[in-house]
């Protein structure tokens, strides 16, 4: 194979490897990135999301039976007579027991997602700081760039071209 093709294929990946990074934002993307983990890291502990799925299940949970107790009692009419001394202090509280069941529904794919994930957390977590990302790209496309236009330079396809002075001048 001719080395000067071999070279302007190194220079190509060189800037390719230099470019796509920048021009896809990752950078941005991966300072991102590193900061959702930063800011995920205490939740997603075995601990934290022990306790938060024991908070669900053992506190929550039961807090969703008792409310759907108080609503069905609360709209049954001959409960409604033995809960009348409570009723002005239920009333209040009816609406927010009315939405206990569709929020323990809408929380359970969070904690299962939760328990999970702790493991590939962990892993991703134990990768490189994120911020480094593009520059594993960037810093060997910029050798590969040198590296190709130092092979290129020797092999004499590129070549400065110093002026002559002009014949007219």
């Amino acid at each position: 194979m001719n080395r000067k093709a071999l070279w302007w294929a190194v220079l190509v990946i060189g800037v390719v490897l230099v470019v796509a990074p920048l021009a896809m934002g990752m950078p941005g993307k991966a300072a991102a990135g590193q900061r959702m983990l930063n800011g995920f890291h205490p939740l997603m502990q075995p601990a934290s999301v022990q306790k938060t799925a024991t908070y669900y299940n053992q506190v929550f949970k039961p807090l969703g039976v008792v409310a759907t107790q108080f609503t069905h009692a609360a709209s049954n009419p001959q409960m409604q007579t033995q809960l009348k001394p409570l009723m002005p202090m239920l009333q209040p509280v009816m609406p927010i027991f009315a939405q206990v069941n569709p929020g323990l529904d809408w929380y359970k794919p969070l904690v299962s997602t939760m328990q999970a994930n702790v493991d590939n957390y962990r892993q991703v977590n134990s990768l490189p700081n994120f911020n480094l990302f593009a520059w594993f790209f960037i810093v060997p496309g910029i050798l590969l760039v040198l590296l190709a236009g130092a092979g290129l330079w020797t092999a004499g396809a590129i070549r400065l071209h110093v002026g002559r002075p002009h014949p007219a001048a």
